[in-house]
């Protein structure tokens, strides 16, 4: 992969490790990290696509704490950024 994602990966990585968000949000939060781990051959674009549609799914949840939100906002921000 072209880009830096350790910024990312860290950011995800204490969301999925906080124990006061939701148990079904940490899940989406570990499966997105997986998708920018996976070395399958699918390129960073499609990765980043991926992974922006885990993150937008997980805006819409009405028990995603408001801090926890701001982070992914966060991440979806960078990764938009992302070439």
């Amino acid at each position: 992969m072209m880009m830096d994602i350790q910024p990312i990966m860290e950011s995800l990585a204490m969301i999925e490790g906080d124990s006061s968000v939701p148990k079904n949000v940490r899940a989406k939060i570990k499966d997105a990290m997986s998708l920018l781990l996976d070395e399958n051959g699918k390129s960073a674009a499609v990765k980043i696509d991926q992974v922006l549609q885990h993150l937008d799914e997980l805006n819409d949840d009405p028990n995603l704490p408001p801090y926890t939100r701001t982070q992914i906002w966060n991440v979806v921000s960078t990764l938009s950024r992302k070439p």
